[in-house]
């Protein structure tokens, strides 16, 4: 028996110092689909495959992205990340959790039922999310912002199964035992999926995705 989409009960209107009411609206509209679509990928999903999903009939809530330019992929990215980590909050009240990574973004049961937000290690990533003030930010600022975040500056380790499965985007069985073959391999990967070649841009993004999880992984 399917869970209750819980998003539409508890998409509530942001505060007063929200950007402006389509935002609003906008993100209403992204918690419902969003956990629908988790509901219905029980084994998870990645970004790049909820932001394709989310722009298909019968949602249609995100137009063309190009995802080779940091600064028009960003807002996507904040937007999508705000609305899971909302989505996160509410359900922890319920008995569920959500896991919230570019590479695994997962619904499952927990052990553990939350009150207000998931007190983890990843609550500097939830406040930086959470604050609309940094949906808009300049080109540099954005640029730093993916660096730190999906590099691992943060000093977050992620989890051995993003870590297992960032190894196997960029072709390895199991995570190799040091950094340098993980970046002779990602430079062979992406001239091979470069567009020149007959590659796809998004397959450029999911290697980088998978390049900064791993590089996070053996610097912290």
């Amino acid at each position: 028996m399917n869970q209750p989409d819980t998003a539409t009960q508890g998409a509530t209107a942001l505060d007063a110092d929200a950007p402006n009411e389509t935002l609003n609206f906008q993100i209403q509209h992204l918690l419902v689909a969003t956990e629908h679509i988790l509901r219905r990928h029980p084994a998870g999903i990645n970004e790049l495959g909820l932001i394709k999903t989310l722009q298909k009939p019968p949602w249609e809530l995100i137009s063309e992205v190009n995802f080779g330019e940091p600064d028009k992929l960003y807002p996507v990215h904040f937007l999508l990340f705000h609305v899971l980590y909302r989505l996160r909050d509410q359900l922890a009240t319920g008995g569920e959790t959500l896991t919230i990574s570019p590479l695994v973004i997962q619904l499952r049961k927990s052990s553990v039922v939350a009150g207000a937000g998931v007190p983890d290690s990843m609550d500097e990533l939830r406040n930086f999310y959470l604050d609309l003030s940094k949906y808009e930010l300049p080109e540099d600022a954005i640029n730093r912002m993916m660096d730190d975040f999906w590099a691992g500056r943060s000093g977050n380790r992620p989890a051995a199964k993003e870590v297992t499965e960032a190894a196997e985007t960029l072709g390895f069985e199991s995570v190799p035992p040091g950094f340098d073959d993980i970046k002779q391999r990602f430079r062979r990967a992406v001239m091979q999926a470069h567009p020149d070649r007959g590659g796809e841009t998004e397959t450029i993004q999911d290697l980088n995705q998978a390049f900064a999880v791993l590089k996070a992984h053996f610097r912290t």
